[in-house]
């Protein structure tokens, strides 16, 4: 087992690291703990959230912070899945060249890798990217080529829907969180972000944030031993299992209505096991932030919606509204759910 002291001295390097980027960003306080939550649960991350916003920048200052290759993609309706992977051009000598893509440049260095509006790629293009975020790893030029400390983040434009394809329930559920990025409602932040000249150079303002705060090429030793570190208790299984079958039935809670919404007609499907054992990783390392060895409820409820929104399929008379309700449908089972 880890000691206190190493776990202690991880504590202050994952704290060093949510301060560095504080440095750069403004009003995302939530959002920059979440993103910590996820490095230390090697979890792949979505970004949702308007134009502007600040997706960029953000993860551009996570990169830096994080340390080890960073690569950026955009994606578009002509994207390939061979573009991820290679490239070719006409040397100055007049011969065709191919050269490693931005998957494999950086060889197993990449430590961050941003797609950024994933949604304007084809399917195909997810497909590969899914075998990348599940096995760390691609098969290119007759051999293997894997990417132990890959974290992939990736975001969708919320607004626009035209020249774009929906991402897969497969797709989303290699994601640990998808996280909403929005406008600071504070006053004053909105006028520094507004009239302060420094948000406006983005490569100097990200240039500030200290850099490899982290040493991103332990990060998965880290995380095992978080893992096995933080204990829940035989209550704490029973309560999760309980969460978990009422999100995916909320029947079982004995209410026949939410908001006003039939639940027999709510929910068409919920997490796989697969979603729940990601959601008690992010809570194990949600209770390790906070300066603990044990799970409590409140270190699941941290991050609930964030693990477990996109993994629930509403029937389609209802989809149109999915944040609004899912938001409601999480609520309602976090209250009723008896906790131990």
């Amino acid at each position: 087992m880890l000691s206190e002291n190493k776990l202690a001295d991880w504590l202050q390097r994952a704290s060093k690291f949510e301060t560095a980027i504080k440095s750069a960003i403004v009003g995302q306080e939530k959002a920059i703990h979440l993103l910590t939550i996820a490095i230390f649960s090697r979890g792949h991350v979505l970004l949702e959230g308007d134009v502007g916003v600040g997706k960029t920048t953000l993860l551009r200052a996570v990169a830096r912070a994080l340390g080890g290759s960073y690569e950026r993609v955009e994606g578009s309706v002509d994207m390939m899945p061979t573009d991820l992977i290679y490239h070719t051009y006409i040397s100055e000598d007049g011969r065709p060249k191919v050269d490693p893509g931005p998957l494999l440049i950086h060889g197993n260095a990449l430590s961050t890798f941003f797609f950024n509006e994933i949604n304007r790629a084809r399917p195909q293009v997810h497909s590969l990217m899914l075998r990348a975020m599940a096995e760390r790893s691609v098969t290119a030029f007759n051999k293997e080529h894997r990417f132990p400390h890959l974290q992939v983040f990736a975001d969708r434009n919320r607004i626009e829907k035209e020249e774009t394809f929906e991402i897969s329930s497969a797709a989303k559920d290699r994601f640990l969180m998808e996280i909403s990025i929005e406008t600071p409602a504070e006053s004053t932040i909105q006028k520094d972000l507004i009239f302060n000249n420094k948000f406006y150079d983005v490569d100097s303002l990200i240039h500030n944030v200290p850099s490899a705060v982290i040493p991103y090429d332990e990060l998965n030793d880290i995380a095992t031993k978080i893992q096995d570190n933080v204990k829940e208790s035989e209550p704490m299984k029973e309560y999760a299992i309980r969460l978990w079958t009422a999100l995916r039935d909320p029947g079982t809670l004995g209410v026949r209505e939410i908001d006003g919404l039939k639940v027999d007609k709510l929910v068409e499907s919920g997490a796989s096991p697969r979603g729940m054992a990601m959601l008690i990783r992010a809570a194990k390392v949600n209770a390790w932030l906070a300066g603990r060895l044990d799970l409590i409820p409140e270190d699941l409820h941290g991050g609930l919606q964030e693990t477990m929104a996109h993994r629930i399929v509403l029937f389609p008379n209802y989809e149109f509204q999915h944040k609004q309700i899912v938001e409601k449908l999480i609520s309602c089972c976090t209250k009723r759910v008896p906790s131990p």
